[in-house]
């Protein structure tokens, strides 16, 4: 096996990948759970390793992309050369970096740019970012990425720089002990603090929307009334857990769509700003760090955009 840094520089060969299977992917076929823990490729490429026998469960070669997991399993994936046009590229984009060290990088992510490469989105990504300001990611599963926002939201993320803190964040990430905490702009007056429980899971009908449904996963965020406005409240919220589009899901559940969400709001009131973005930023971060285990927050205030709402807002007889 190459040294990460004598890869570096072949972005087209994927570094080999040792993972371990969490206990939430017992009952899934080998594939989707690759996917889950590799979303930088998509399943036909996996799928393709797997038949080509690069995969192996403990240690033991399977080309059964079907074969089902208890959970716990080491997962191993060396993957061949990928075409030119499929491979992570590293792209010199600027990162707003708060914090690095040799363990963890945390940086403050803009609205507009895209986590990971996908389908319409191989390049200008994070990822791409991240490998271009150090190469030595391509030997960590998803160069690093531990969590996830969503393009249009901005704030706070965790990077793990070595297989270690990667372990460790996301032991730390399933164990909720990761203090995330966001501020978004909810329509509607919202009269008091509240804890909202309910799985989340796909739509049922449209497949890339998320919904509260029985059939979901388990997801909880807390929410606490920050100021009220004609039409609108500003709430910050806590995630208990990380389900995709989480906060805006719940809060269009309990009829509080985010101000200009355009996946899961609805039209503003009249006389509220307009918003080009889901009013939703990741203001504090806190964890404990993966090599000293010193407790560590971090906190960034909203952007530019987020920050002139709120101003609009304020200005226009706020309650």
């Amino acid at each position: 096996m190459e040294h990460p840094e004598e890869n570096s520089g072949d972005y087209r060969t994927p570094p080999p990948q040792i993972l371990s299977c969490p206990s939430e992917a017992a009952g899934e076929r080998l594939d989707r759970a690759l996917a889950f823990l590799l979303p930088q490729y998509s399943r036909s490429r996996l799928q393709a390793w797997i038949k080509d026998g690069q995969a192996q469960i403990d240690g033991v070669e399977t080309r059964d992309a079907r074969k089902k997991l208890r959970g716990g399993e080491i997962l191993t994936l060396i993957p061949s050369p990928l075409p030119e046009s499929l491979a992570d590229a590293p792209e010199d984009i600027a990162i707003d970096i708060r914090f690095a060290d040799a363990d963890i990088l945390v940086l403050l992510k803009p609205a507009g740019l895209v986590v990971h490469p996908g389908n319409g989105n191989r390049n200008g990504t994070l990822l791409n970012a991240l490998l271009h300001h150090d190469p030595r990611l391509a030997a960590i599963p998803r160069s690093g990425i531990v969590h996830r926002l969503d393009k249009e939201t901005s704030g706070l993320m965790v990077v793990a720089r070595t297989l270690t803190a990667q372990a460790s964040l996301v032991r730390q990430l399933q164990e909720r002990s990761v203090r995330r905490e966001y501020l978004a702009v909810a329509l509607g007056e919202i009269t008091r603090d509240g804890v909202i429980d309910a799985p989340i899971g796909r739509h049922a009908q449209t497949r890339t929307r998320m919904a509260v449904t029985r059939a979901g996963k388990p997801a909880v965020t807390r929410y606490q009334v920050l100021r009220r406005y004609r039409g609108a409240t500003l709430i910050a919220c806590q995630l208990e857990t990380g389900r995709t589009h989480q906060i805006r899901v719940h809060m269009a559940h309990l009829g509080h769509p985010l101000l200009g969400d355009p996946r899961y709001g609805r039209a503003a009131p009249p006389g509220l700003p307009a918003f080009s973005r889901q009013a939703l930023h990741a203001l504090r971060l806190a964890l404990c760090h993966p090599a000293s285990g010193e407790n560590m927050s971090w906190e960034a205030q909203p952007p530019e955009d987020m920050a002139n709402l709120l101003a609009e807002l304020a200005a226009g007889a706020e309650k």
